[in-house]
Formats: structure tokens, sequence, C-alpha cells
């Protein structure tokens, strides 16, 4: 799949204070893992909340090829029937993933525990990206990896085990992903599959498991580590699974409201696990209002009401051992710094490069263009902020079109970026938003945002 058609650009100006009460979309990584383990289970799993973006349909389908039974009951409510662990059909056509590289990860681990052959492929950006580091520990398991272009770049051909092999393995970067997928193909293998962490990463896959039946533990591993254990070929039984907000999209509004003045506002149930706001606890360091209430949980996710009010931002440092809990919100961090007293330095983030884009250089490009000082290292970003959205010499932020690469937390960051700068802030295209909020603009505009085609 790819973004045809010509591109539609977007500008966001500023605008007077945000306010108002909303929810943001289910967050897309229980989504994924909601549908692939509904499909690995025995009977009927009924999930609320769902995210409708591409990324999570895209996986729904997946799910369809492989045989279970995936259909959409109502507004973001979805049953799944499942074939059971190691049970997947072959699928007729290639699995298509879109931009997705959580789907397309985490669905290479599920089949490399089966023994079927599946082609894996996806649109230019994830063509681009790297899967030789899922593909290592799969293969130690027993699957094989066919016909790829260098470092297992999509499309792929990936040839399930026959006899799956449990295993010990040592996580080379701290990702979940990498993790999820040793992890989903173990459920198919005798005996108990281990992975080792350095530095712990979102433990989703994890928490689920626990929720669908699984025997799984995960114990301290050093400093900041986890060992986690699973015991293999378990009956999955089918589960209710409600959706939480997704931190990550709701780090978007979140941002705005702290950057433009007067604003505040409130969000619903948003997910507050501890492996996931690393942001949230990196912009309380640097002044933001963020108020928790109503806090709640549903399959092991914790949740809570979110008030956020505009605040003074103070830039701070980010230590690298938080990356791994806010990798994919560094792009509106990097935008909230812009509005600080200071410099924010950012450490850790070597895993940006191989994100739907070069987050770290789009990143920089971005502010650059937008007239922000800021310093990009190989891997880390300093941002040297101006309060109220003045620039240096008393030139306003804001006024630049921002390259995209087909990213859509690109096009958003910079769009919040825009409702607080002197200057309307332009991004090249609005299509690869739909991959994982296609309620941006209508959340953004009800709460007074205005981003409009210019």
């Amino acid at each position: 799949m790819t973004h045809s058609g010509p591109a539609i650009p977007l500008e966001a100006r500023a605008c007077g204070p945000l306010s108002g009460k909303v929810r943001v979309p289910g967050d897309k990584s229980i989504s994924h893992r909601a549908l692939i383990l509904g499909a690995l289970a025995v009977g009927e799993t009924r999930i609320s909340g769902l995210l409708e973006g591409e990324d999570v349909l895209n996986t729904a389908k997946s799910m369809r090829a492989l045989g279970a039974r995936v259909e959409r009951t109502g507004p973001f409510a979805w049953r799944v029937n499942g074939v059971g662990v190691g049970g997947f059909a072959e699928p007729a056509s290639p699995l298509d993933f879109g931009n997705s590289g959580t789907g397309c990860r985490l669905v290479m681990g599920a089949v490399a525990g089966c023994p079927v052959t599946a082609i894996f492929d996806g649109d230019a950006s994830l063509r681009s990206r790297p899967m030789r580091r899922i593909l290592d520990p799969l293969e130690l398991m027993g699957a094989k990896a066919g016909e790829a272009r260098d470092g297992g770049r999509l499309p792929l051909t990936l040839h399930g085990a026959r006899d799956p092999v449990p295993i010990t393995y040592r996580t080379p970067v701290a990702s979940a992903q990498i993790k999820s997928a040793v992890l989903l193909a173990g459920l198919a293998a005798p005996g108990v599959t281990t992975v080792i962490e350095a530095e712990a990463s979102r433990d989703h896959t994890e928490l689920m498991l626990k929720h669908f039946g699984a025997e799984i533990a995960s114990v301290k591993e050093g400093a900041h580590g986890r060992r986690i254990s699973l015991t293999g070929e378990p009956e999955l039984h089918g589960a209710e699974v409600i959706v939480p907000a997704d931190p990550s999209s709701a780090a978007f509004p979140i941002v705005a409201a702290l950057v433009v003045p007067d604003s505040d506002i409130v969000l619903a149930d948003v997910m507050t696990n501890s492996l996931r706001t690393g942001l949230f606890t990196t912009l309380r360091e640097m002044g933001a209002s963020i108020e928790e209430s109503e806090v709640r949980g549903d399959a092991g996710e914790p949740m809570a009401q979110l008030r956020v009010r505009a605040s003074k931002l103070r830039g701070v440092e980010v230590p690298a051992e938080r990356a791994p809990s806010m990798i994919d919100e560094y792009p509106v961090l990097a935008v909230a710094a812009a509005f600080a007293e200071g410099e924010t330095i950012m450490l850790g983030l070597e895993e940006l490069r191989v994100k739907e884009s070069d987050r770290l250089a789009a990143v920089a490009r971005g502010l650059e263009v937008n007239g922000v000082d800021c310093t990009e290292g190989k891997d880390n970003l300093a941002v040297r902020g101006r309060p109220s959205g003045k620039g240096p010499r008393g030139a306003g932020l804001g006024g630049g079109t921002v390259e995209t690469h087909l990213d859509h937390r690109i096009a958003m960051s910079f769009l919040v970026m825009g409702l607080a700068s002197q200057k309307p802030v332009t991004v090249d295209d609005r299509a690869m938003i739909a991959t994982s909020f296609p309620e941006f603009m209508d959340l953004m505009a009800g709460l007074g945002a205005v981003i409009e085609t210019p």
C-alpha cells in the first residue's frame, strides 16, 4: 500500500485558548495485540474502543487472511473468533501492512510459530525499514526468511516453523516489537521461551498474554531490565478487551494545551502504564500542569482522566534510559521544547533513525525551517526554546513548510507547533495522519484549534 494521489498540505496557525473534554482514539499498541491474540485464542474475543486507523485495520485484514473470523460489530467494537495457538492457515495473498511496523513485526512473530508460509509487504516507508533484528531470533526458533531485500526489508517471504523450539534471547536494543515477536512465536513452542532486556520496553504483550490465559512471568534483570518467561503451548481463551485511550495520540492535544496560552482541557481514559508515560514525566519536569483523576484499569492496563492547563515550560535533560517509554513522543516533545525557556537535551534517540522516517533528522529539519535553534547529533537532539513563539531578534517562530516523509507523527507534531507560533506552520501532506489518528482534525477543531488546507 502507498499513499497515492497528490499531496494535500495542511496549515496550522495561532488560535485562542483550547478547551473542552475529549477522548482520543484507542491505543494502537493494545489494538494490534487484541486482534492478534484474539486470533490465536480459542473462542470469541470482544474488543471495545479499538483504534480504527489504517494501521490497525491492516492487522485485522491480516488476521482474516490467516483464518480467523474478524468482524466489526459497531463503532470501535469488534469481534474475533480465533483459530488457536499454531492454527493459522496459509494466506492466499501477501499480507499488506501499509505503514505499520508494529503490526508487521508482531504478526511475523505469530506466523513464525505456525507451519505456514506468508509474504509480508507494506508501503514505501515500511519497505525501507529493517526487519533483520526481528528475523534473527525467529530463525533461531525454526522459522526461515525467504526472499527479501538487504537487511531483511519488505517484501519478504517467511516460512513458519513446523516444529518451533523455545529459546532464551537477549534483545540487542530495548524493543517491544522484538520481544513481542519472540513471545508470540514462543506460544507454539514446547517448553519455556525467555526474553532478556537490558532496558525494559513497553509490557503490553506480557499483560495481554496473561489476560488471555498464558502462563508468563516477568522479573527484574539488572538495574533497568526485565527477564520475561513464557510457557509454550497454552490454550488461550477468548477475552473481553477495553482498549484505553492512546497516550501517544493524547500527546498532541496535551502539548497543544500546554503551549497555547490560557488553555484548559480534559482527556478521558488515557493509558497511564509507566512504560508508556515517559513524555508525561518529562513534561512535568518541564513545569507542565497535568493532573490525574478517575484512575482505573482493564486487562492489566491502568488508565486515568487527565486535566492539562497551559504552563510555562523550562528546558530539561531527558535521560537516555527514558527513551523506551516515550520513543514515539520525541517529535512532539521537541515542539514543546521549542516553546520552553532554555535548552532541552534529548539523549538515546538512535531508534528514531529507523521509524516511519528518519524521525530525528525530520524533526531537526522541521524545527530549523520554522526558526527554532537546535542541534542534531548522531543519537541526540538539543532544542533551545523561545517562549511565546518569539524567535531570535524578534523573528517569530513558524512560517515554514515541513517535509513529513510519510510520517504521521511528524505531521501532527508540527501542526501542534503552528497553534502557538507567531507565523503559521505548514506540513506537506495530511494523508498519513489517518494511519494512527483519523479523528485528529475533528478532535483538535473541537478543542478550538485552527488547522486548515492552505
